[in-house]
């Protein structure tokens, strides 16, 4: 039976999980991307980086901290959980609760129900302290991508626009209906395609296909394959700081991306994505010039 998480929506905060059951697809990319668009609008966020991989970590550069997510998965004691949480490095506003290589011993393929809920009990620790919760998931269907999943409001599915990728989206996308068991106000917020080539004959093929099978929980922006999100991945700077003009397009697209998952995550129906109106592409234009 499908249980309510405790205390939920009783705040303005938005918890999405950010997954693919595919690996290298940019996964982490967009969760950095939404974290550098919530600091330039002023919302304040916290990432949580669930992949033993810790390459969001990495990126935010967070203070010291004397845990991590392996000791809150292990006991989300409220203690513990405010003492894996640190600043990061990109200013005031953007939080990690830091990742551990040690998670993997935790990522179990089938987790009993209350493993699965100590995120959830984490999360309730400092929901007070956050407009926004970001949840980088691993490319793995373990315990760490399905707390997650029990943890958050909103899955927002990352895919590439290859043949591969689109058969990973659908494996995750089937992965959130079967979590709805434990959590049942998860809904998925859409899916958003990563590293996008215009001019490709291909990636075009494959974005219809992604409508196809998704229809309007497609997302309405792509995110352009551009170097500077290499570049300032490889600088540990938050993108919309990166300053070329390939930073700016891809902050733009990450801007309204942001918008459209914080005015989704508002609500409870279905998500179901038109194109943005005017003043959507204005703000989000304005937030890069900032």
């Amino acid at each position: 039976m499908a249980q309510k998480p405790k205390g939920r929506r009783l705040h303005l905060v938005h918890t999405v999980a950010v997954l693919s059951l595919k690996g290298g697809v940019g996964k982490t990319t967009v969760a950095l991307g939404l974290a550098s668009a919530a600091l330039r609008r002023g919302v304040r966020t916290l990432v949580i980086d669930l992949d033993p991989q810790c390459n969001a970590t990495s990126t935010l550069e967070p203070g010291e901290s004397s845990a991590s997510v392996y000791d809150v998965l292990k006991e989300p004691a409220p203690e513990t959980v405010r003492a894996a949480i640190a600043p990061s490095a990109w200013g005031d506003g953007v939080d990690v609760l830091s990742g551990s290589e040690d998670a993997e011993l935790l990522n179990h393929p089938d987790p009993g129900e209350k493993r699965l809920g100590r995120l959830r009990e984490a999360l309730e620790v400092v929901e007070d302290d956050y407009q926004l919760v970001l949840l980088d998931c691993p490319p793995s269907l373990g315990q760490l991508t399905r707390s997650a999943l029990v943890a958050a409001d909103r899955a927002l599915l990352v895919t590439e626009p290859t043949m591969f990728a689109v058969a990973g989206v659908q494996r995750a996308f089937e992965a959130v209906q079967s979590e709805r068991e434990h959590n049942d106000e998860l809904q998925p917020l859409g899916v958003v395609v990563n590293r996008v080539r215009p001019r490709s004959h291909e990636h075009q093929f494959r974005i219809e296909e992604l409508r196809d099978i998704f229809g309007p929980l497609v997302m309405p922006v792509a995110l352009p394959d551009r170097l500077a999100v290499q570049q300032a991945q490889g600088a540990c700077m938050p993108i919309h700081e990166w300053g070329t003009p390939g930073a700016r397009e891809v902050a733009l697209a990450f801007n309204l991306l942001l918008a459209r998952v914080l005015r989704v995550s508002r609500s409870r129906r279905k998500a179901s994505h038109r194109d943005f109106d005017e003043d959507e592409i204005q703000e989000a234009h304005e937030a890069v010039d900032a």
